[in-house]
């Protein structure tokens, strides 16, 4: 079974999917396709494609069925943006006659995949589609195999990397050897969505959005005076914003705290 993504990074749902399917005997290998560049993605968004497949390769390791759960870097190989009929054709065209092939996909994929390369040629494979919580899948309802008793999968690789970038803990969401990982090589870390808001807010210096955001991260890295001026900002922008208001407070009264402690050791 091909479970088509960027893994960018993967995290303990995709390997609790990978597994679910090995255990439910759906198919003898779950191998993980890693996509050097998706064409609804752009290059900027993804970690180096060696650096997703390595994490792969350890949350694989990791997995109940390692021998059955594996990346591949056969996309990697392929004209790009990688395109998942091309890939359908370059398996079947090198290995068909010793495997059948079929996808894994999740509820949001299929509810698009008619804007997919060739997508007729996709629905000819056995399609296997999870839902996210609360999804309603109906696309091609006739074509596909709904895997309703799946896991749920409770956060995506969009909110792992969030949450790294806000210097929160990960443990729920990724293995421990991929979160060694990913900090040793400074992915997604602090420092680079800092250096992200302070790009975005040169062009929009009254998003207070962005603000509360870079407001927020110069809280949790204990910059105190940075934090207050980011808050303050978003108060002349909006002098009732509840939030930026609640947040000068809190820092304030850990200013206070800190100096009441200096002068009374």
């Amino acid at each position: 079974m091909l479970y088509f993504g960027s893994f960018n990074p993967i995290h303990k749902g995709h390997i609790s999917l990978a597994e679910y399917v090995v255990e439910r005997d759906l198919a003898d290998q779950v191998i993980l396709m890693i996509s050097p560049q998706s064409p609804y993605k752009t290059h900027q968004q993804l970690a180096p494609e060696v650096s997703r497949y390595e994490m792969a390769e350890m949350a694989c390791k990791g997995s109940k069925y390692p021998e059955r759960i594996v990346p591949s870097v056969v996309e990697f190989l392929l004209p790009k943006p990688s395109y998942t009929i091309d890939t359908l054709r370059y398996l079947e065209s090198n290995f068909g006659s010793q495997m059948q092939f079929s996808i894994l996909m999740g509820g949001d994929q299929i509810e698009r995949l008619d804007g997919w390369k060739e997508y007729e040629r996709i629905l000819e494979y056995p399609l296997y589609v999870y839902p996210r919580r609360g999804e309603k899948v109906d696309k091609f309802a006739d074509r596909i195999r709904l895997l309703e008793d799946a896991p749920l999968l409770d956060f995506s690789s969009t909110e792992v990397r969030a949450t790294i970038e806000r210097g929160d803990d990960t443990a729920r969401m990724l293995h421990p050897d991929v979160a060694k990982y990913i900090r040793e090589k400074g992915l997604w870390s602090p420092a680079q969505r800092m250096a992200t808001l302070n790009a975005l807010l040169d062009d929009d210096k009254e998003n207070i959005a962005l603000l509360l955001e870079r407001g927020q991260l110069h809280y949790r890295m204990n910059e105190w005076g940075a934090a207050l001026n980011d808050f303050n900002a978003i108060l002349r922008i909006e002098p009732q914003h509840a939030e930026a208001r609640q947040l000068i407070d809190m820092v304030q009264d850990i200013l206070a705290f800190r100096y009441t402690d200096l002068y009374n050791p």
